[in-house]
């Protein structure tokens, strides 16, 4: 995600480390200097479903991503059953990450109807009140097992998302062969994103995050 760029000689004169290596050169500048800019690091936005199936796997990648948060410009972290909240507030300013997550699971406002899992509506929410905050250099992540209790997936959400983000990746706790069956409808947000990625282990998310960080 934090993709390598090449540089020419595009960059403004640096003249003072022209002037410096030419002193090798008896003070003839034969070689001028330029300055490059850095990379600008990616933002990325979490968006992870915390109800009962996947709460552990949430808890767990939202820890993580806490630890590797040096890497991006901005990190902001959403949570979401039927209803979503952002929860950014509660991981800054804190050294305690484990009583960061506590306050995800006890505070945040995250039932509309009656807390079992809708993504649609999620995202919808999501898109309506944050969707004018993703921009090219957004990375956006999606955790959570689609499983949607039968409820319409408004994936034209995801579409809209990744058209305008840098990356969309989702990552799925369950079994690869338990998907897009029963009320499982991953496939119908896969198309959308730049990939999804079985994560049912400490070893599939270290992974994930190598290529993420």
């Amino acid at each position: 995600l934090t993709r390598k760029r090449r540089h020419g000689r595009k960059g403004p004169l640096d003249f003072r480390n022209t002037v410096r290596h030419s002193l090798s050169y008896g003070g003839v500048p034969a070689e001028p200097k330029f300055k490059y800019p850095r990379p600008a690091k990616p933002e990325l936005m979490v968006v992870a479903d915390i109800s009962g199936s996947v709460a552990a796997f949430a808890r767990f990648t939202l820890m993580l991503v806490y630890a590797i948060q040096g890497q991006f410009s901005k990190v902001r972290s959403f949570v979401f059953i039927d209803g979503i909240d952002e929860v950014t507030p509660f991981f800054k300013n804190t050294e305690d990450v484990q009583e960061a997550v506590h306050r995800v699971n006890t505070e945040a406002d995250v039932v509309w109807v009656d807390g079992h899992s809708d993504y649609g509506h999620a995202f919808e929410v999501f898109w309506e009140k944050y969707g004018k905050d993703i921009g090219p250099k957004t990375t956006v992540l999606l955790l959570g097992d689609a499983r949607n209790n039968y409820h319409a997936s408004q994936a034209w959400v995801v579409k809209e998302i990744r058209q305008k983000a840098r990356h969309v990746y989702w990552l799925n706790p369950e079994p690869r062969s338990y998907w897009n069956t029963g009320d499982s409808i991953v496939g119908e947000y896969a198309t959308h994103t730049d990939g999804v990625y079985e994560c049912r282990n400490l070893r599939q998310l270290e992974a994930f995050v190598e290529k993420l960080a």
